[in-house]
């Protein structure tokens, strides 16, 4: 016991506890709770045509630039590296040079334990310029890669390729955070 009376053994505990349960708690309040918002007045689809000069073909949810091709369903950026999304989420893509021929989408995202936890697993549906190219259930927590080919018929056009996910179950807003969340997005990227 510490002479003052009460010990700092326990105090310094619970403090270290709090706050590694706010580090890993999914649903705790963030400090930007408002999805981010493509340019204004303009809707998600022509907001994609619009990005298409100065486009990056691999989007880091961590970087500034690339934060215009965030079309829908992202919300603000967390510890400066990851994002949640919400159920239905899109970005702006370039697609790499030779895209005249098949290519990958890759999409790096962290499927939180607490996620994991009550929705049991998660299923991803990817479309690229509203083209289905599959699907994808995760079951576990942690770090996931979704990667799926784009044919090349998908990549029809110039510019700027819309590519939209959607997850089959998302957590409900609730009491401590008010936002729909689905996964932590890392990246987003056509190869």
């Amino acid at each position: 016991m510490n002479p003052r009376g009460l010990g700092v053994v326990p105090l310094t505990l619970r403090l270290l506890a709090l706050l590694i349960a706010s580090l890993l708690l999914p649903g705790c309040p963030s400090n930007e709770p408002e999805l981010a918002q493509p340019p204004q007045s303009e809707t998600a689809e022509s907001a994609a045509e619009a990005l298409s000069e100065g486009l990056l073909s691999s989007v880091h949810m961590g970087d500034p630039a690339a934060t215009t091709q965030l079309l829908e369903g992202f919300y603000g950026l967390e510890q400066g590296v990851w994002r949640w999304t919400a159920r239905k989420f899109s970005v702006a893509l370039q697609p790499p040079a030779g895209s005249g021929q098949d290519t990958q989408l890759e999409f790096k995202f962290t499927l939180p334990e607490a996620v994991i936890g009550r929705l049991k697993a998660v299923t991803i549906t990817a479309r690229v310029n509203g083209a289905d190219i599959g699907s994808e259930t995760y079951d576990q927590p942690g770090d996931q890669v979704f990667a799926k080919t784009v044919p090349a018929n998908a990549l029809r056009g110039d510019g700027a390729m819309k590519v939209e996910f959607e997850l089959d179950k998302a957590l409900p807003p609730g009491e401590a955070d008010k936002r729909e969340l689905g996964v932590v997005a890392i990246s987003v990227a056509l190869k």
